[in-house]
């Protein structure tokens, strides 16, 4: 008996998985104390330079960033020295330990008392790196980078949702600079706009981490910034580096910056609406007169392109 022929099937197409998008929070009290801030440059609170800022015109920043975890619990004459710098000082908060790509739990202890101090010290910005700090619940005192791949933008979404939940503010993270790419199955700038559109956070664009970042992996920082959503920044980092090879730049916050970083800081504020610009100094306090300097210049180039509607510190 002639067995019957079967129909050929065309190939099943696989059905592409479309993203879903949540919908976007919103933190009215983050947005108008924000708004507040536009075209402010300011500056890291340090002990090193608490004085010359709170008691003296040496160095005159529009607004104050705290490491939270530097002050947090802090008791005696910090804590008196901290709660000035709120009184004189609109604030922003840069963490250093929410260790978003780890695979662990997150904190939820530390995050609780996060919360109470962000809301103490009427937190404008709170900002973490884009990066792992613990593993296994070891600190590494380190920003080690996530691996550009999609399991990762999972990961870190989830993470960034809950946090965001818990803070009940937007997170803005960090790009950041790192010196050899993990297991990468995606761009960085590609990972990047994943995961703030995804998490529906804000992102701190640090400038100078996008020159390390394009000198030491030969790509465009032009056309890096260019790609990248900059009606999510809720406000720009700018600091120095160390050419330490003819092939190898450092991220430090421990020298001036350079003028390619100035202009390549100067080109991309002209392509979004303003925010306020943080100058990180982490040592090197010795010349108090070229930090300075370096808050007048950064304070200039906006002017020059940025409305100012504030008064000036």
């Amino acid at each position: 008996m002639e067995k019957e022929r079967r129909k050929r099937q065309p190939p099943r197409r696989k059905k592409r998985r479309s993203k879903i998008i949540p919908e976007p929070r919103i933190y009215p009290g983050f947005l108008l104390k924000n708004k507040k801030m536009e075209s402010m440059v300011g500056l890291g609170l340090r002990r090193d330079i608490a004085e010359e800022i709170l008691d003296s015109n040496v160095l005159t920043p529009d607004f104050l960033e705290f490491a939270p975890e530097n002050w947090m619990g802090m008791g005696g004459m910090w804590k008196g020295v901290m709660d000035r710098a709120v009184e004189a000082f609109p604030i922003t908060c840069h963490g250093l330990s929410l260790s978003l790509g780890s695979p662990e739990e997150l904190d939820w202890q530390f995050i609780k008392e996060l919360k109470a101090f962000l809301d103490d010290n009427q937190v404008t910005i709170y900002s973490e790196h884009l990066s792992y700090t613990k593993s296994k619940n070891a600190h590494l005192y380190d920003l080690l980078p996530i691996p550009f791949r999609q399991d990762a933008v999972a990961h870190v979404v989830d993470r960034i949702r809950r946090v965001q939940d818990m803070l009940e503010r937007p997170l803005a993270i960090e790009n950041v600079s790192y010196y050899t790419p993990v297991a990468a199955e995606m761009s960085e700038v590609e990972f990047i706009n994943e995961i703030v559109e995804q998490a529906d956070c804000k992102l701190l664009l640090d400038v100078n981490n996008v020159y390390v970042n394009a000198f030491n992996h030969s790509y465009n920082a032009k056309e890096f910034i260019d790609s990248l959503p900059l009606d999510r920044v809720a406000y720009i980092h700018m600091a120095g580096h160390e050419q330490v090879a003819p092939d190898l730049i450092i991220d430090t916050h421990g020298q001036a910056i350079i003028d390619p970083v100035y202009e390549l800081f100067e080109w991309t504020i002209q392509k979004m609406d303003p925010v306020p610009v943080l100058l990180e100094r982490d040592y090197n306090f010795a010349d108090l007169e070229q930090i300075q300097g370096e808050l007048t210049h950064l304070k200039g180039i906006l002017n020059k392109h940025w409305e100012v509607k504030h008064e000036s510190a």
